[in-house]
């Protein structure tokens, strides 16, 4: 069971609060999910205004000192976040303690300028919605500021750029923290991709960039459903009635990433799909994912998500239950 701490103030974003509760508080260990510790923490407990002109307050009843043993401290975007400084220190002092005794922090929105107070931020990558980007970035120089980025994971810190991408971080952290199998079981259940592209690569796991595709969109199906064949740039290009330089031009303008790239996450993402919910063996896992041995599947699999196949399955292993 992890410990989840969603950090909010008064004018708080009513969806990417919607989004925390949804990922990580919702009760789904009657499909195999683990249960979390969700909690929404404030400084000041009692009523939380909600932003958009609702006049609805929510009632926290907690304060900060749950976020100080939590495994993952999420900050929801509120109003004053990147202009009151005063008001966010609190937060942005408890945002510091966590990272400092290893905790994962979830920044949401314009909840990266708490974390950029808190410093640290400092010499890393981050994210927030375009229209802060700039403030964010004349604020915070000694910060990367990722403009095109859905989401940005750079050491102990995640973080996500507006709205709905919030839901893409989420789910990022349930899948480095409990499996692919259970992120994709709760995307399923909110009715979202599991993974979304944004403009640029999420090395963490190869995106599930077929989302962006146009004109190769029936290609990209094709190839999705026939993974374990062998399949070569000039094979590809025929089946899309193309050159193979304008397929391979098309190709990475619709989906961001060379054919020979992509299908090779998509590879890896068939492998954790199957190493969390089968028994099989490391050979057919690596046919079954399209990869011609077990040693290619390990070069692959270890060198984009930083383990092994053998490692992966002993801390993820989740058999769907019979019923799924």
């Amino acid at each position: 069971m992890l410990k989840i701490a969603c950090v909010v103030d008064d004018d708080v974003n009513i969806f990417e609060l919607g989004v925390a509760a949804e990922v990580f508080g919702i009760d789904r260990s009657d499909r195999g999910i683990p249960r979390n510790d969700f909690r929404v923490v404030t400084p000041t407990p009692g009523p939380v205004r909600v932003s958009g002109g609702l006049g609805l307050p929510v009632m926290v009843d907690q304060d900060l000192s749950f976020a100080d043993e939590a495994d993952v401290v999420i900050v929801a975007p509120y109003e004053s976040c990147s202009t009151d400084v005063e008001c966010s220190l609190p937060v942005a002092r408890a945002v510091q303690r966590a990272v400092e005794r290893g905790a994962r922090v979830l920044t949401m929105c314009t909840g990266a300028f708490v974390a950029a107070r808190a410093g640290v931020l400092d010499g890393r990558r981050v994210a927030t919605h375009w229209m802060h980007a700039d403030e964010l970035a004349a604020q915070f120089p000694q910060l990367t500021v990722e403009r095109d980025a859905l989401w940005v994971d750079d050491g102990p810190i995640t973080s996500s750029a507006g709205t709905a991408a919030a839901i893409d971080a989420a789910l990022h952290i349930v899948r480095e923290m409990q499996g692919a199998q259970v992120a994709s079981t709760i995307a399923r259940s909110m009715v979202v991709p599991p993974l979304r592209d944004g403009g640029q690569s999420q090395f963490a796991v190869g995106p599930v960039a077929e989302q962006r595709a146009e004109t190769l969109a029936p290609l990209i199906d094709w190839i999705v459903e026939h993974l374990d064949e062998e399949h070569s740039v000039a094979a590809l290009a025929r089946r899309a009635n193309l050159s193979e330089r304008t397929f391979a031009r098309r190709f990475r303008e619709e989906l961001g990433a060379t054919p020979t790239a992509w299908l090779t996450s998509q590879r890896v993402q068939r492998a954790q799909q199957l190493l969390e919910a089968t028994d099989l063996g490391l050979d057919a896992v690596a046919q079954q994912a399209g990869f011609s041995a077990a040693a290619l599947l390990r070069h692959h699999f270890t060198r984009q998500l930083g383990v092994s196949p053998s490692a992966y399955r002993r801390r993820f292993a989740c058999p769907e239950p019979a019923s799924a």
